[in-house]
Protein backbone atom coordinates (compact mmCIF):
# COMPACT_ATOMS: atom_id res chain seq x y z
CA UNK A 1 0.00 0.00 0.00
CA UNK A 2 1.23 3.24 -1.10
CA UNK A 3 1.48 6.53 1.22
CA UNK A 4 -1.37 8.01 -0.35
CA UNK A 5 -3.56 4.70 -0.24
CA UNK A 6 -3.45 4.75 3.38
CA UNK A 7 -3.58 8.20 4.26
CA UNK A 8 -6.93 8.54 1.73
CA UNK A 9 -8.20 5.34 3.56
CA UNK A 10 -7.26 7.32 7.18
CA UNK A 11 -8.57 9.96 6.41
CA UNK A 12 -12.37 8.05 5.47
CA UNK A 13 -12.43 6.09 8.55
CA UNK A 14 -11.81 9.65 10.76
CA UNK A 15 -14.56 11.50 9.17
CA UNK A 16 -16.53 12.72 11.56
CA UNK A 17 -13.78 13.60 13.72
CA UNK A 18 -13.33 17.45 14.49
CA UNK A 19 -11.18 18.46 11.54
CA UNK A 20 -8.46 19.88 13.50
CA UNK A 21 -8.00 16.75 15.00
CA UNK A 22 -8.27 14.67 11.85
CA UNK A 23 -5.89 16.81 10.57
CA UNK A 24 -3.64 16.13 13.42
CA UNK A 25 -3.78 13.15 13.04
CA UNK A 26 -2.77 12.56 9.20
CA UNK A 27 -0.13 14.79 10.28
CA UNK A 28 1.13 12.13 12.48
CA UNK A 29 0.93 9.54 9.95
CA UNK A 30 2.78 11.60 7.32
CA UNK A 31 5.45 12.10 9.87
CA UNK A 32 5.63 8.00 10.19
CA UNK A 33 5.63 8.02 6.62
CA UNK A 34 8.58 10.46 6.44
CA UNK A 35 10.45 9.20 9.37
CA UNK A 36 9.94 5.73 7.66
CA UNK A 37 11.36 6.92 4.34
CA UNK A 38 14.69 8.78 5.73
CA UNK A 39 15.40 5.17 7.38
CA UNK A 40 15.58 3.82 4.05
CA UNK A 41 12.65 1.56 4.38
CA UNK A 42 9.72 2.01 1.31
CA UNK A 43 6.40 3.27 1.12
CA UNK A 44 5.14 -0.26 1.30
CA UNK A 45 7.05 -1.38 3.79
CA UNK A 46 5.88 1.82 6.52
CA UNK A 47 2.21 0.82 5.82
CA UNK A 48 2.87 -2.85 6.79
CA UNK A 49 4.48 -1.50 9.94
CA UNK A 50 1.56 0.79 10.94
CA UNK A 51 -0.77 -1.30 10.36
CA UNK A 52 -4.54 -1.35 8.94
CA UNK A 53 -5.80 2.21 8.66
CA UNK A 54 -9.16 1.68 8.76
CA UNK A 55 -8.69 -0.54 11.89
CA UNK A 56 -6.43 2.33 13.49
CA UNK A 57 -8.98 4.92 12.64
CA UNK A 58 -11.89 2.93 14.68
CA UNK A 59 -9.29 2.81 17.57
CA UNK A 60 -8.21 6.39 17.20
CA UNK A 61 -12.21 7.18 17.02
CA UNK A 62 -13.33 5.30 20.00
CA UNK A 63 -9.87 6.92 21.77
CA UNK A 64 -11.81 10.23 20.59
CA UNK A 65 -14.93 9.60 21.78
CA UNK A 66 -13.42 8.04 25.15
CA UNK A 67 -11.41 11.79 25.81
CA UNK A 68 -14.55 14.19 25.06
CA UNK A 69 -16.79 12.01 27.65
CA UNK A 70 -13.72 12.40 30.00
CA UNK A 71 -13.51 16.69 29.12
CA UNK A 72 -17.59 17.26 28.80
CA UNK A 73 -19.66 14.88 30.53
CA UNK A 74 -22.84 15.65 28.75
CA UNK A 75 -25.07 13.60 26.78
CA UNK A 76 -23.76 14.30 23.12
CA UNK A 77 -20.10 13.56 24.32
CA UNK A 78 -21.83 10.04 26.36
CA UNK A 79 -23.48 9.17 22.74
CA UNK A 80 -20.33 10.08 20.68
CA UNK A 81 -18.53 7.42 23.25
CA UNK A 82 -20.48 4.51 23.02
CA UNK A 83 -20.82 4.31 19.83
CA UNK A 84 -17.12 5.51 18.93
CA UNK A 85 -16.68 2.07 21.36
CA UNK A 86 -19.04 -0.01 19.16
CA UNK A 87 -17.64 1.28 16.10
CA UNK A 88 -14.68 -0.30 17.30
CA UNK A 89 -15.78 -3.66 17.29
CA UNK A 90 -13.83 -4.55 20.59
CA UNK A 91 -17.10 -5.32 22.36
CA UNK A 92 -19.00 -8.92 21.73
CA UNK A 93 -22.38 -6.45 19.72
CA UNK A 94 -24.11 -9.33 19.82
CA UNK A 95 -23.88 -9.91 23.77
CA UNK A 96 -23.81 -6.48 25.12
CA UNK A 97 -26.15 -4.45 22.63
CA UNK A 98 -29.67 -6.08 24.02
CA UNK A 99 -28.44 -5.82 27.55
CA UNK A 100 -27.65 -2.26 26.97
CA UNK A 101 -30.67 -1.48 25.36
CA UNK A 102 -32.87 -2.41 28.13
CA UNK A 103 -30.66 -0.68 30.32
CA UNK A 104 -30.44 2.75 28.54
CA UNK A 105 -34.50 2.12 28.21
CA UNK A 106 -35.19 1.84 31.65
CA UNK A 107 -33.08 5.01 32.35
CA UNK A 108 -35.13 7.07 29.81
CA UNK A 109 -38.30 5.73 31.19
CA UNK A 110 -37.38 6.87 34.45
CA UNK A 111 -35.86 10.49 33.49
CA UNK A 112 -39.68 10.84 32.00
CA UNK A 113 -41.23 9.52 34.93
CA UNK A 114 -39.01 12.26 37.39
CA UNK A 115 -39.85 14.99 34.48
CA UNK A 116 -43.55 13.82 34.89
CA UNK A 117 -43.30 13.69 38.65
CA UNK A 118 -41.87 17.04 38.60
CA UNK A 119 -44.50 18.64 36.79
CA UNK A 120 -46.93 17.39 38.82
CA UNK A 121 -45.88 18.56 41.89
CA UNK A 122 -45.90 22.21 40.19
CA UNK A 123 -49.34 21.69 39.46
CA UNK A 124 -50.30 20.51 42.63
CA UNK A 125 -48.41 23.58 44.23
CA UNK A 126 -49.81 25.85 41.74
CA UNK A 127 -53.30 24.97 41.37
CA UNK A 128 -53.73 23.16 44.41
CA UNK A 129 -55.00 25.63 47.01
CA UNK A 130 -57.24 26.93 44.27
CA UNK A 131 -58.96 23.59 43.75
CA UNK A 132 -59.86 22.83 47.06
CA UNK A 133 -56.79 20.47 48.02
CA UNK A 134 -57.79 18.24 51.32
CA UNK A 135 -55.46 19.72 54.27
CA UNK A 136 -55.83 23.32 52.33
CA UNK A 137 -53.29 25.87 51.17
CA UNK A 138 -50.53 24.62 53.37
CA UNK A 139 -50.63 21.04 52.71
CA UNK A 140 -50.96 21.60 48.95
CA UNK A 141 -47.93 23.65 48.59
CA UNK A 142 -45.94 21.64 50.44
CA UNK A 143 -47.03 18.75 48.73
CA UNK A 144 -46.40 19.97 45.98
CA UNK A 145 -42.93 21.01 46.90
CA UNK A 146 -42.09 17.79 48.19
CA UNK A 147 -43.19 15.84 44.91
CA UNK A 148 -40.77 18.43 42.76
CA UNK A 149 -37.89 17.89 45.25
CA UNK A 150 -38.17 14.27 45.22
CA UNK A 151 -38.21 14.38 41.79
CA UNK A 152 -35.30 16.39 41.55
CA UNK A 153 -33.59 14.11 43.93
CA UNK A 154 -34.57 10.92 41.83
CA UNK A 155 -33.13 13.26 38.40
CA UNK A 156 -30.23 13.76 39.86
CA UNK A 157 -29.70 9.82 40.62
CA UNK A 158 -30.52 9.26 37.74
CA UNK A 159 -27.73 11.45 36.45
CA UNK A 160 -25.38 9.86 38.40
CA UNK A 161 -26.26 6.49 36.93
CA UNK A 162 -25.86 7.66 33.87
CA UNK A 163 -22.49 8.43 34.37
CA UNK A 164 -21.38 5.40 36.09
CA UNK A 165 -23.06 3.34 32.86
CA UNK A 166 -21.19 5.24 30.23
CA UNK A 167 -17.96 5.07 32.49
CA UNK A 168 -18.43 1.57 32.87
CA UNK A 169 -19.39 1.03 28.96
CA UNK A 170 -15.81 3.13 28.46
CA UNK A 171 -13.71 0.91 30.45
CA UNK A 172 -15.30 -2.50 29.50
CA UNK A 173 -14.04 -1.21 25.95
CA UNK A 174 -10.63 -0.98 26.70
CA UNK A 175 -10.31 -3.86 28.39
CA UNK A 176 -12.26 -5.88 25.80
CA UNK A 177 -9.93 -4.16 23.52
CA UNK A 178 -6.43 -4.35 25.46
CA UNK A 179 -7.07 -8.49 26.06
CA UNK A 180 -8.23 -9.19 22.13
CA UNK A 181 -5.16 -6.94 20.65
CA UNK A 182 -2.43 -9.42 22.03
CA UNK A 183 -4.47 -12.13 20.49
CA UNK A 184 -5.13 -10.24 17.11
CA UNK A 185 -1.50 -8.88 16.56
CA UNK A 186 0.77 -11.88 16.15
CA UNK A 187 -2.10 -12.97 13.88
CA UNK A 188 -1.66 -9.92 11.83
CA UNK A 189 2.20 -10.42 12.18
CA UNK A 190 1.94 -14.28 10.17
CA UNK A 191 -0.24 -12.71 7.45
CA UNK A 192 2.28 -9.66 6.88
CA UNK A 193 5.21 -12.09 7.38
CA UNK A 194 6.53 -9.11 9.83
CA UNK A 195 8.21 -10.65 13.32
CA UNK A 196 6.26 -9.65 16.37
Amino acid sequence: MTRTEFLSRLRQGLVGLPMSVAAEIVADYETHFNDGIAAGRSEAEVATALGDPARLARELRAEAGAQRWHQEKNPSAAAAAVFAVLGLGAIDILILLPILMGVIGTLFGMFIAVIALFVSGGAIMVAGPFAGFPGGVAAALLAGLGLMAGAASAGALLAILTIWLVNGIVWFARLHYRLLKPALEPQANAVTGDPA
